[in-house]
């Protein structure tokens, strides 16, 4: 560990998103001068390692947090609501990646692609937004900024990893079973607490979280209003529809979006998604050039493909849009809030 740097906290270090941010971190050589790695107490002793070095997974306490600089945070929102508040106090700046914070009207909701400035209003707390969210709002942007935006309307097509590692032994266990001919009874998807759970290999699930009284589920009711306070677009209208997939990593997403501006052609829209922050382009179908999601795994990138100008609505547009959720999604969005905060100076 460096001599010099930031002490930065890893709250669900043994999570799967959690060890993503730490592989992230030594990927970006983030100056750390000291890591600690903090869990619940089932997970705490198990030794993770950080450049070579092992370091043992502590349980997370009010006190772990002292001397903290910045605290990733990825342990589920009720540990977010009991920790996050105590390491502000000890003068650590939070950065959560579940949605106990995102809706707080106090608390940024940042994409740094997309309003870094933001992070200048934090009171201690950050959110990074939900997985699906942030890949559309990175895509978005830069068409919104060139021709202005009316209308979204997005069909998601999800990772189980999305879900928890218990969703991705499911997928295996399943896939495994029906393939050797075997019985099985589905357990975790399409949400773990609810009434009932259907099959996920082999299908498509369209149900992610648990259904609100206006028959979205909570996860598209995530994108629709995320989206809006992200864009600073109170009035931007959005609709989602978001389904789960057997697929391990990394989501896809069918964006259609009506712009301001009239007169724009595909070339256009192009154009600016190829010098986009965060951007990678992948739109050539005379090659069957497209993105896809077995491609999208272990890449920092948005990728989008399939620009195509919608045949009835002039200003209409529809594109597709590929992340690796655990990435992009969350711990390498989480990072880059870090990294942006150094770089607008407002971390010692």
């Amino acid at each position: 560990m460096a001599t010099t740097g930031f002490h930065i906290a890893v709250v669900g270090a043994t999570g799967a998103v959690g060890q993503q941010m730490i592989r992230t971190l030594e990927k970006r050589d983030f100056p750390i001068r000291k890591l600690t790695l903090l869990s619940s107490s089932r997970s705490a002793g198990s030794v993770l390692k950080y450049k070579g070095e092992d370091i043992v997974v502590l349980e997370a306490k009010p006190e772990s947090f002292e001397g903290v600089d910045i605290a990733l945070f990825s342990a589920g929102g009720n540990i977010s609501k009991l920790f996050a508040p105590e390491a502000v106090k000890r003068g650590a700046i939070v950065i959560d990646n579940t949605s106990a914070y995102r809706m707080d009207p106090e608390v940024p909701l940042v994409v740094p692609e997309v309003n870094e400035e933001d992070l200048k209003l934090h009171n201690g707390i950050i959110a990074n937004p939900n997985c699906s969210t942030i890949q559309m709002v990175v895509a978005l942007q830069p068409i919104r900024k060139a021709f202005g935006l009316h209308k979204v309307i997005v069909s998601t097509y999800q990772a189980v990893s999305g879900a928890g590692a218990a969703a991705i032994e499911e997928l295996k266990n399943q896939t495994k079973s029906i393939i050797d001919g075997n019985p099985f009874e589905p357990k975790v998807l399409p949400v773990k607490g609810d009434k009932k759970h259907y099959q996920i290999a082999f299908n498509a699930v369209p149900q992610i979280d648990k259904f609100e009284e206006n028959g979205y589920t909570f996860e598209e009711m995530k994108m629709i209003n995320e989206t809006k306070k992200i864009m600073h677009m109170p009035d931007l209208k959005v609709a989602a529809t978001c389904v789960r997939l057997p697929i391990k990593t990394s989501h896809s997403e069918s964006v259609y979006f009506e712009l301001d501006k009239e007169g724009i052609n595909v070339d256009g829209i192009r154009t600016v998604l190829k010098d986009a922050e965060g951007v990678t382009l992948q739109d050539n179908p005379e090659e069957q050039l497209y993105p896809m999601p077995a491609i999208a795994v272990g890449k920092s990138d948005v990728f989008v493909g399939r620009v195509r100008k919608d045949l009835d609505d002039e200003k209409g547009f529809h594109m597709w849009v590929v992340s690796d959720n655990l990435l992009k999604g969350a711990a390498w969005n989480s990072v880059q809030i870090a990294e942006s905060l150094i770089k607008l100076g407002l971390v010692k």
